[in-house]
């Protein structure tokens, strides 16, 4: 059996409309007996500071790590047991200083051994040498046949090859005494020492790494379209993580891009610097001749830390508000904010404080 619409509404729709009036009802009727809900109470005697307008970018800036231009890791290259460690992380060294001392017993050994062998080939270089000028005056008087001239002479030169090959052995090991004392390459600072006294070490162990303050560079990559801009005017400033800041010495840009990120790589030499900064640590580079973003600055100490995310009381209208942020560079104690707030608009200075105000406002309500 079929049923045709009548165009009037079933008996659900009915009762849901009903419900639907009761419900809007009974609202009217309680804000018509108790007024409007009471607003939250508002935030006073807190001390805040308003947004200030984002300054002017000097330059576009990225991020980099201090590298030293020259650097070297001192590695062992003979084995034996650390006797001394002369120098500790962060002494300056002299060109040729000795840093580390191996013991040199069985190097030595191999010495005394070498120079006996040495004397050895020596002494039957000369006997072969006296045998073959016999030879040769018996030669010339037809006393002995040719062929005996020439195994003599045969004999001869394999006496004094014997004898340049015991040399060149005893320069050896000779060598390897001398591997038993590591010395500065260059006049630099330790960066890093990795053994200790009494330590076994073989060939390859690394002992100490030593680097040239006077030379330091950064390497940052910069897109395809800011590199013709550098290119032309290559100037950039430098600002550590300590918050000091300097000017380039130099800038080189490189004429290709890298095939894998399709970036182009920017060197900046440092100036000499006191205190000298740490290689491996972080800086920006600034370029002014790419154009930066702006952001506004707000003090560090305003902003509030839960976890991982960065945030800030933010004051509206007597009501206060956390709102999370997205930071960007601190610096001398303030920090860029790139989203979450605008200039004009109020925060707290302190957020501890204004959490405490926050919650005594709840607990009013």
């Amino acid at each position: 059996m079929t049923h045709r619409a009548t165009g009037r509404p079933g008996p659900v729709r009915i009762r849901l409309r009903l419900l639907l009036a009761m419900l809007l009802g009974s609202t009217l009727a309680a804000c018509a007996g108790n007024g409007e809900a009471p607003a939250p109470a508002a935030i006073e005697g807190l001390d805040t500071l308003v947004v200030p307008a984002a300054d002017a970018a000097p330059g576009r800036a990225w991020d980099g790590v201090v590298e030293a231009v020259r650097q070297a890791t001192l590695a062992a290259q003979t084995s034996g047991r650390v006797a001394e460690v002369r120098r500790d992380v962060g002494d300056r060294v002299t060109e040729g200083e000795l840093l580390v001392r191996l013991t040199a017993v069985e190097q030595q050994a191999g010495v005394e051994a070498a120079r006996a062998q040495l004397h050895a080939a020596d002494a039957r270089a000369r006997e072969a040498d006296g045998n073959y000028a016999r030879y040769l005056e018996l030669s010339q008087a037809q006393y002995v046949s040719r062929s005996q001239l020439e195994q003599v002479h045969a004999a001869r030169d394999s006496a004094r090859a014997a004898r340049d090959a015991a040399r060149a052995q005893l320069a050896n090991v000779g060598q390897q005494v001398d591997y038993t004392g590591i010395r500065a390459p260059y006049a630099g600072i330790v960066a890093s020492r990795d053994v200790e006294p009494g330590e076994s070490v073989g060939v390859g162990r690394t002992l100490m790494t030593v680097f040239a303050p006077d030379a330091l560079r950064i390497e940052v990559s910069v897109p395809q379209s800011d590199a013709e801009a550098i290119r032309i005017n290559p100037v950039a400033s430098v600002r550590f993580h300590d918050g000091r800041s300097a000017d380039a010495a130099g800038v080189t840009v490189f004429p290709a891009a890298d095939a894998a990120t399709h970036a182009v790589h920017v060197r900046i030499d440092l100036p000499a610097l006191d205190p000298v900064p740490a290689p491996g640590s972080t800086a920006k580079v600034v370029f002014p001749a790419v154009a930066g973003a702006a952001f506004p600055r707000i003090p560090a100490a305003a902003v509030a830390v839960r976890g991982e995310v960065n945030a800030a009381y933010v004051l509206g209208d007597g009501q206060l508000a956390l709102r999370q942020l997205r930071l960007g560079e601190r610096s001398g104690g303030e920090v860029e904010v790139i989203a979450g707030l605008r200039p004009g608009e109020t925060i707290a200075v302190d957020p501890v404080a204004a959490r405490q105000a926050l919650v005594a406002a709840r607990r009013d309500d």
